[in-house]
This record gives C-alpha cells, sequence and structure tokens, in this order.
C-alpha cells in the first residue's frame, strides 16, 4: 500500500540522513519514478523534505523532524530486532512486512538509544543461512499467490480450498478447516483438520489456495505448541512399516543414534573388553533403519534384522567397488 510505503520512506530518511533516489527506490523495491513521486507526496503533505543537487546529492528531512512513534524502551525494541532476524516471517510470506515493521521499532527508540540499539541487534545472529559446515540451510519459498488466501483463512477462520501434492502422488484438491501456522528449521506447516481428524501439511507442498466463505470448523481459542508436540508424537509412534533393530554399538555414538531412532525399547552393555552396547530400536521405516546406520560407520553393527545386514553390506561392498580395484579387495563387481 502507498501509505505504508510512505511512512517507510520518511523512516528511512530519518535513520539514514541523505539517500539518493536509487538507493530509496531499491529499500523500498521500487523504481526511482515511484520514489520521486512519493517524494512530491510527502511534499504537499507538509513533510519538510528537501533535495541535495550534485554528486552525492540525495533527499533528507530537515534537520529536527520528528515522528509519532512512542511506548518501547531499549531492550523491548532490542528483543523485537533480534525476533525479527529470524526466517520465520519469510516463510509465512511475511518478509515485506517484517522489513517495515523493523524500521518503525527502530524509530520508536529515542535518539540517544536508536545507534546503540541497532549495533547490539548486529551482533545477536539468530537462525543463520549456513551451519558450521557450510551446509546451507535452506527455507521453504512459497508463491504468495498461495500464501495469502491461506494466511487470511487461518486469521478469518474460514474454511480453505488447497490443491496438495502428497510425496508421490499427484496433487488432489482437499477442503480443510484451518488451525494455524508452524515453521521448524524455514519449513512451513499449515495444521489444520479434515472431516474432524488431524491433518499436517507442508506449505511447500500446496500447489494452490483459496480462502472459503465458509466458517471454520475450529475450537475458539488452540495452543499451538501443544497441538504440534501431539502431532509429532503420533507421527513417530504409529504407522505399520516401522522397523525394530538390535544394534551393536561403540559408547561414544550412543546419543546420535538415540536422537535418530524414533524410541529405545532395551540397553545392555557387553561383557568383553571392548565395552560396547546393545540397543533395541525402533526406526520410521526401513529406508530410515538402513540410513541411521549407515551415518554411524564401523562403529555400529546392526545384529536383527537379516535384511537390514544384507542391504548395509551390499552397500558396503558398492562403495568399496567403487573406490577400490578388483585386486586389491578381492571383490569382483556386480
Amino acid at each position: 500500500m502507498r501509505a505504508d510505503r510512505l511512512v517507510s520512506l520518511v523512516l528511512l530518511l530519518r535513520q539514514r540522513g541523505r539517500l539518493s533516489a536509487a538507493t530509496l527506490a531499491r529499500e523500498l523495491e521500487v523504481s526511482t519514478r515511484t520514489v520521486l513521486r512519493d517524494i512530491e507526496a510527502l511534499s504537499a503533505a507538509g513533510v519538510p523534505v528537501y533535495a541535495e543537487r550534485g554528486r552525492h546529492g540525495g533527499f533528507a528531512l530537515l534537520p529536527g523532524f520528528q515522528t509519532e512513534l512512542t511506548g518501547l524502551n531499549h531492550d523491548e525494541a532490542l528483543a523485537l530486532l533480534v525476533a525479527g532476524s529470524r526466517r520465520g516471517a519469510q516463510v509465512f510470506g511475511l518478509g515485506s512486512a517484517l522489513a517495515a515493521a523493523m524500521l518503525k521499532v527502530v524509530d520508536a527508540l529515542p535518539e540517544s538509544q536508536r545507534d546503540t540499539a541497532a549495533d547490539v541487534a548486529e551482533r545477536l545472529l539468530v537462525d543463520p543461512e549456513t551451519d558450521l559446515l557450510s551446509r546451507r540451510v535452506t527455507a521453504d519459498e512459497i508463491p504468495d499467490t498461495v500464501l495469502a488466501p491461506i494466511r487470511r483463512a487461518v486469521l478469518a477462520g474460514h474454511k480453505l480450498r488447497i490443491r496438495y501434492a502428497a510425496t508421490d502422488q499427484p496433487p488432489r484438491l482437499r477442503t480443510v478447516d484451518p488451525i494455524g501456522l508452524v515453521t521448524v528449521r524455514d519449513q512451513g506447516y499449515l495444521l489444520a483438520t479434515r472431516s474432524g481428524d488431524d491433518r499436517t501439511y507442508r506449505l511447500s507442498r500446496i500447489r494452490a489456495a483459496e480462502e472459503l466463505s465458509e466458517p471454520a470448523e475450529r475450537a475458539d481459542r488452540v495452543d499451538l505448541e501443544r497441538a504440534w508436540q501431539e502431532r509429532g508424537t503420533r507421527f513417530r509412534t504409529g504407522g505399520d512399516d516401522q522397523v525394530t533393530v538390535l544394534v551393536r554399538l561403540a559408547p561414544g555414538l550412543r546419543e546420535t543414534l538415540v536422537g535418530t531412532a524414533l524410541a529405545v525399547h532395551s540397553e545392555e552393555e557387553e561383557t568383553d573388553a571392548d565395552g560396547w552396547l546393545r540397543l533395541e530400536v525402533t526406526f520410521q521405516d526401513a529406508r530410515h533403519a538402513e540410513w541411521a546406520l549407515w551415518q554411524l560407520g564401523t562403529g555400529a553393527e546392526a545384529l536383527t534384522p537379516a535384511w537390514l545386514r544384507t542391504s548395509l553390506r551390499d552397500r558396503a561392498v558398492a562403495l568399496a567397488v567403487r573406490y577400490g580395484t578388483d585386486d586389491e579387495y578381492g571383490i569382483s563387481p556386480p
């Protein structure tokens, strides 16, 4: 909206001083021609914006011009600035709104605290784009044409029609009662019910969405944290494809395995000299079990079931053939 853009323009000039039309256009994500029109509108409305000519010229506000945005102390503004660095707003398609809000947060501070709060916020990093191994953390990218009707339906309490592509299935239309939106590690989810049954939909798999006028069938209040935990528990403990494995494991890898498995049913320490452990653990399915044991390398051995031992052995042989020679390993290519 133009009104929001005009406020953002004023705040940019208040906080940064003189800025060129090109810089303002880049910050506001509009054309330089739009910036010039906005400057004219502000001047006509009595906002003291003036232009400085020359190579280092630009637009600025007359010294002493104040806006009426008050009510936050230093720590409150700092908390909002740090929270604003999180990418949840991006997942839900609110990135531009967040940027505008952060300008207003900084402007709400007294001038004596404005620079220090922004400087302190720069020293607190939340959810960086890469981890310590330089692996990029990828966030879901969902078109606003999909996100906007989902947000409206969730907030207004209306039914929602979505075109959803489940794993390995073609997209299908579903009409759901939206409950809330959750973001976890930059991946967004829609919590909803369908015909009274709980459903969780990955936002990146929703191909289209339409807010309906019919009221959603849902409770007036919701505890999203609790709802998310309950659904996670059902996901981890339910399903017919789960696999239980007896594992022989080096003690130093116990936490890694336990953190990967769905559940640990029994555990005992072996009596031999190496002091390895025996654990009976459950995985989501066969693929999950093979992946988890493969990550542990020679520090773990699947004792049962037999098919998992065979699968891991075949995988190891294939890798040895890939990187070795027949004579070196005594292995013939399959």
